[in-house]
């Protein structure tokens, strides 16, 4: 008979690491955190691989969007990896295989193979896909949403720690007497030692499914239920995935120019660029919990509808926010709207997450791969804006902006369309210390 600790869980016991289910949680998005570390721990450092690489604008914008090319197509692939292998043994070698080019980044001493390493590296970014999945396997649908923010936004957590932290490291390298050029390619030594070590921790401490890995509970590659292409011709799916192309396309759009737009628009130095760029990222502490945990309240109250009508709320605020970014003609003017637009950035994120669950119970792995990606191909569209000589990183923002409030008038559209099929519960969230 299955147990209660078997079963995915009602409460949240967010500080506690007793059974499976905390366990996952918290390992879950400390691997996408440390996978974000890596994936933008070049990011910060752009100022100087620019100059010692002899980079033009145009190259630059080539790399920012090879960051986030190469994610695409993982992340439409993993969520059906997690399906026959599990998301515990897809995690460990994603972390595994993902930390090859992440040590060896800096052999690289041209363009070309700088580009080529960053193309390689932006398939760490399909770990985000493993995070949600995961959580949404250990967590019952009245707490699902908010699980999913929080894991997925202390994950992100890790871009905004990656543009303070790296900077230190790259200082602290320098300070003992290697040149600038050395230093950047020593620094990536650490994320690539981040990423051995998670992967023994998620081996070692986590499972599959409350009930135990998939090879344990008699799940097989031939049991792996057929891809179910079919989701492909509900509008729902593709209308999350515009939205999150706008929030997350945006978050890792900005966590790639961030320091350079800090640096050259107001002149400040790599480690102060690198400062507010992580101030940015670190929002993510609790902004994308928020709207994951506001989404499953709003939908415990007003249904489905009432959680599209809260996407699209945050969207708009967010296009509003990025526009008021691109105007600022101060450094705190920049600031402030910078964590304007952040927050409701990363709320939308948690929000995107509280409907995907619900899409189709029978096909979470997939739905969430195709959302996820859509999140990537939404900053592999706001790359070219940044890589054109003839539009400027201001003009890049306001264009974002102005396509970000139209498509929350697209999701706001939608929600008049949505049937209501079941009464989601009210999220039981319980900060609770107990271990």
């Amino acid at each position: 008979m299955e147990t209660l600790s078997q079963k995915p869980l009602t409460k949240l016991k967010i500080f506690s690491l007793k059974g499976v289910q905390m366990r996952t949680f918290h390992i879950t998005w400390l691997m996408f955190f440390v996978c974000f570390f890596g994936w933008f721990g070049l990011a910060p450092l752009m100022p100087t691989i620019r100059v010692e690489l002899g980079l033009t604008k145009a190259q630059v914008g080539n790399i920012i969007i090879a960051s986030i090319a190469a994610t695409i197509i993982a992340r439409l692939i993993i969520g059906k990896l997690c399906d026959i292998f599990g998301p515990r043994k897809t995690a460990f070698w994603l972390l595994i295989l993902g930390s090859i080019p992440v040590f060896l980044v800096g052999l690289s001493h041209s363009y070309e193979t700088f580009l080529l390493f960053r193309l390689t590296i932006g398939i760490i970014g399909a770990s985000f896909v493993i995070t949600q999945y995961h959580t949404s396997m250990m967590f019952a649908p009245n707490i699902k949403g908010t699980a999913n923010a929080i894991t997925g936004g202390w994950g992100n957590l890790g871009g905004g720690v990656t543009n303070m932290v790296m900077p230190l490291i790259f200082a602290a390298i320098v300070g003992l007497g290697y040149t600038a050029g050395e230093s950047w390619r020593y620094a990536m030594i650490v994320p690539g030692l981040m990423m051995w070590f998670t992967a023994w921790l998620y081996w070692k401490f986590t499972k599959d499914t409350p009930k135990g890995n998939f090879d344990e509970i008699g799940h097989s590659k031939t049991t792996a239920k057929k891809t179910d292409w079919s989701v492909l011709s509900d509008w729902r799916v593709w209308a999350l995935t515009i939205a999150y192309a706008m929030c997350f396309g945006m978050e890792i759009t900005f966590d790639n120019v961030a320091s350079l737009h800090f640096v050259d628009s107001f002149g400040l130095s790599q480690s102060s660029a690198g400062f507010w760029a992580g101030v940015f990222g670190a929002m993510n502490l609790f902004a994308r919990a928020l709207g994951g945990i506001v989404s499953d309240k709003v939908g415990s109250k007003f249904g489905m509808k009432g959680k599209w009508s809260l996407l699209a709320a945050v969207l708009l605020l967010e296009g509003c926010g990025v526009i008021l970014f691109a105007q600022a003609g101060s450094l705190v003017l920049a600031i402030v709207s910078m964590l304007t637009f952040a927050l409701f950035l990363k709320m939308s994120n948690g929000a995107t997450y509280g409907i995907v669950p619900f899409v189709n119970e029978n096909n979470v792995g997939l739905i969430s791969g195709i959302v996820g990606a859509g999140g990537n191909l939404g900053g592999l569209i706001f790359g070219f804006l940044f890589k054109s000589e003839s539009i400027t990183y201001v003009q890049a923002f306001e264009y974002i902006g102005v396509a970000i409030i139209v498509v929350s008038g697209i999701i706001f559209i939608s929600k008049f369309f949505i049937k209501e099929t079941n009464e989601i519960e009210e999220t039981d969230l319980i900060l609770d210390a107990a271990v």
